[in-house]
């Protein structure tokens, strides 16, 4: 943070500076990781029309994350550019949940792990939607017209994977038991996040959002007869990662670091 506020920064609560800078970087690095993430499946998904909507979700996904560090970028006003922030930070200094670590896998993986992603992503949003920071309201509002056919996508894709019988079935639950210890940690608690509330930047505090989240996911789990996630242990929820992100960075960051001049 600089000492010297940026003019879209003064439009906010001082206190809630730091606070506001967290939940952007933290929403780019989610959209950022899974975008990277699901556009491994360009070419290799388990049909043409597939490997069509993967890609469309995935570029979705880092047109949304670009947006974000983009507005970051301006609310910190110390000349480090969307580039900058996306690229050029080791991997420990990311921000996004921990259930986005997990490998791309196999298509029932990745479609766990995209659906609880868009339920809870879906559910942030609308904590967003009247914030009292206008720039971050109006992106809100284009990213969640968007997202709603990523909700679709992944709710259809899970329904059909719980209903047929055999492997589709037990390799989704499979995947889900293995997601599940980090399902929630998408509303890991923000430091200061009360601030945020206080301000009008955030309707509700991450605990309210997460229990609106099961709120919407369990009829779901209950009529497909699938394992709900527990209450997890959320503490390193955005900033302890593993191996599989580490490689994933290597494979995104490979071009910037051998032509650091070059932009995405």
């Amino acid at each position: 943070m600089t000492t010297t506020r940026s003019a879209l920064a003064a439009t906010i609560d001082p206190a809630a500076e730091a606070a506001l800078d967290e939940l952007l970087l933290s929403m780019a690095d989610d959209e950022f990781v899974i975008g990277f993430s699901d556009s491994e499946w360009t070419g290799i998904a388990p049909i043409l029309e597939e490997d069509i909507a993967m890609s469309s979700l995935a570029q979705d996904e880092l047109g949304h994350a670009r947006a974000l560090y983009e507005l970051l970028a301006e609310v910190r006003g110390d000349g480090q550019s969307a580039d900058t922030i996306a690229y050029d930070r080791e991997p420990a200094e990311y921000r996004h949940a921990r259930l986005l670590d997990h490998g791309r896998g196999d298509w029932a993986m990745t479609i766990a792990r995209r659906y609880l992603y868009d339920a809870a992503d879906g559910i942030r949003l609308e904590g967003l939607a009247t914030s009292s920071f206008a720039p971050l309201r109006e992106l809100v509002d284009k990213i969640r017209r968007e997202e709603r056919y990523h909700v679709m996508h992944a709710t259809t894709w899970l329904d059909r994977l719980a209903r047929y019988p055999g492997e589709p079935r037990d390799r989704l639950i499979a995947s889900l038991d293995e997601l599940a210890p980090d399902a929630a940690t998408v509303f890991t608690p923000l430091d200061d996040e009360a601030l945020l509330v206080e301000a009008g930047v955030l309707a509700e505090p991450m605990t309210a959002l997460e229990a609106r989240w099961r709120a919407t996911i369990t009829p779901v789990f209950v009529g497909l007869d699938l394992p709900m996630p527990p209450a997890g242990n959320l503490d390193g929820g955005r900033s302890t990662h593993g191996d599989q992100f580490r490689w994933l960075w290597g494979e995104f960051t490979s071009v910037r670091r051998s032509d650091p001049g070059a932009i995405w």
